[in-house]
């Protein structure tokens, strides 16, 4: 399991007697083992004994339904969370609150009619974003408790970071991109840096810096700078040399989405591509650009992993 840096919290805890309402927040709740929220509709010996949604995903109907006003709890959700994005932990995450573990059984659920959010917004997220869980170890659970969430190692991906800088090789300028990929990577919870090197804008030390993950099966090869027009700007050009299969479409939705910014995102160069079990991605040299760019394609990527490292095999919606 990875122990990644607790960005989460609970936000609420939630309870109601009867199943269908919602529930009411309370200050503190008492979850019993193989059980669920003591005195909760919901709590029983089986797969589902406690459910969670993130504050994100309520604001996210707050945004779509402007007249409905949503409490915590309105989407009869056990425990409201804030700073992950649950739906996108694997089932099998292990969920630290304070005393009590959690262990994450089910991504969603088949949506019942005759719920009251149903009633009140005509749509419910619950069924897409909210997630179940299982007992593991009882205790109390407060609000504003930390949430220290470890994901199974099977469901992991290594990644690695490729700095490409002439004066960043040479110690005469610090970089400031790692912490940027880093910094978005750990909000997903399912990544974990392997590799992390500055090299100098020639091809054989990119190149070779690639080769080394490739050969470690590194899932995930992210490389930042020389993707520009200068002469020395070459990291595309040693990539090209790598790879087995060009995945057109990740630099070109970066492009496009870059372009929206400014009109310079025409100057990249950046390629992307599969090698034996490898993704590598070019990322522009700037930080505020490397953050823009991974932040864009994030969502998607993922699943690009799973699919390339057989973990899925269905790519339709």
């Amino acid at each position: 399991f990875k122990r990644g840096i607790v960005m989460a919290k609970v936000l609420s805890i939630n309870i109601s007697e009867k199943k269908g309402e919602i529930k009411i927040p309370i200050k503190q709740g008492e979850f019993i083992k193989d059980f669920g929220l003591k005195e909760d509709s919901h709590a029983a010996a089986w797969h589902r004994q406690v459910s969670l949604l993130a504050k994100e995903s309520i604001d996210y109907m707050r945004d779509k339904s402007r007249n409905v006003e949503l409490n915590f709890g309105d989407f009869a959700e056990n425990i409201t969370t804030e700073g992950v994005t649950l739906h996108k932990l694997p089932v099998g995450t292990i969920l630290e609150i304070g005393e009590v573990v959690l262990k994450v059984s089910q991504i969603g659920k088949e949506c019942h009619h005759g719920c009251n959010i149903m009633e009140k917004t005509g749509s419910c997220i619950m069924p897409t974003q909210g997630i179940f869980a299982t007992v593991e170890q009882g205790g109390i659970i407060k609000e504003g408790d930390e949430i220290n969430i470890k994901v199974p190692a099977k469901d992991r991906f290594s990644y690695a970071i490729i700095i490409v800088s002439d004066k960043g090789s040479q110690g005469l300028r610090q970089d400031g991109c790692k912490q940027k990929i880093v910094n978005v990577l750990d909000k997903e919870y399912v990544y974990e840096m392997v590799d992390y090197v500055i090299v100098p804008d020639e091809i054989e030390d990119i190149k070779a810096a690639i080769k080394k993950n490739i050969d470690n099966n590194t899932s995930l090869i992210l490389t930042s700078g020389g993707t520009g027009f200068a002469k020395r700007d070459v990291t595309p050009e040693a990539t090209l040399e790598l790879i087995q299969r060009q995945t057109y479409g990740i630099s070109e939705y970066i492009r496009a989405k870059s372009l929206e910014k400014t009109n310079r995102a025409i100057l990249s160069r950046a390629v992307s591509g599969i090698a034996n079990n490898s993704l590598i991605i070019n990322l522009p040299g700037s930080p505020i650009a490397v953050e823009e760019s991974l932040n864009f394609i994030i969502d998607p990527l993922k699943h690009g992993l799973e699919i390339l490292l057989a973990k899925d095999a269905e790519c339709a919606r």
